[in-house]
C-alpha cells in the first residue's frame, strides 16, 4: 500500500515532540511503522529550518499524520483513538504503557505524556454491551462506569448478575 492510498486521514497537532511520540507509539502495537519524516524546509512560526515538521505514522495498520505544529493548539479529550484489546495481558500492557495522567483514567481512558487520549477496550466488553438481554447489558455498563482499567473478569461477572 502506497503512503497515500488511505482516503481519509487523521492528523495529530503536537507542540514539538511528535516524532518522539510517533516512535514510541510503534513500539506499543503489531502493524505500526514510521512511514515518512518531513522536515521543515525553512524557518517558521514556532520552528526552524530542519526541524522535523511532519511524521507520517502508521499505527496498527491505521494511518495518522502527526504535526509539530507549536503551542497553538493543545489535544484534548475531544478526540481519542480506541484500541480494541483481545485479552487482558493487551490491556494491562496498553493501560500501563500509555497512561500518563493518572487523574485522566476512567472506563478505560487514559492520556499520554503528550496529552494524547486513548481508550482501552477489550473486544468482549463490546460483546456483553452487546449481547443479552437490557438487563444484563446495563449491569455491564454500571460495572464499567467503576472501573479505571478495563477489568475483562469484572464485566463478565457483572453481565452473570
Amino acid at each position: 500500500m502506497s503512503a497515500f492510498d488511505q482516503k481519509l486521514i487523521p492528523s495529530l497537532w503536537f507542540e514539538k515532540d511528535g516524532e518522539e511520540a510517533a516512535n514510541y507509539y510503534v513500539s506499543l502495537l503489531p502493524d505500526s511503522r514510521i512511514e515518512t519524516i518531513i522536515h521543515a524546509p525553512a524557518d517558521f512560526p514556532d520552528g526552524r529550518a530542519g526541524q522535523v515538521l511532519t511524521v507520517e505514522v502508521t499505527l496498527a495498520g491505521q494511518r495518522y499524520t502527526i504535526l509539530n505544529g507549536g503551542p497553538m493548539f493543545k489535544l484534548s479529550e475531544a478526540f481519542s483513538i480506541q484500541i480494541m484489546c483481545d485479552d487482558q495481558a493487551e490491556v494491562d500492557r496498553l493501560f500501563t504503557a500509555l497512561s500518563a495522567v493518572p487523574g485522566s483514567e476512567q472506563c478505560g481512558w487514559v492520556k499520554d505524556r503528550w496529552g494524547l487520549s486513548w481508550q482501552i477496550v477489550p473486544r468482549r466488553m463490546i460483546e456483553l454491551m452487546t449481547e443479552g438481554d437490557a438487563a444484563q447489558k446495563q449491569r455491564v455498563f454500571n460495572a464499567m462506569m467503576e472501573m479505571k482499567k478495563l477489568d475483562i473478569a469484572g464485566l463478565e461477572a457483572a453481565a452473570k448478575g
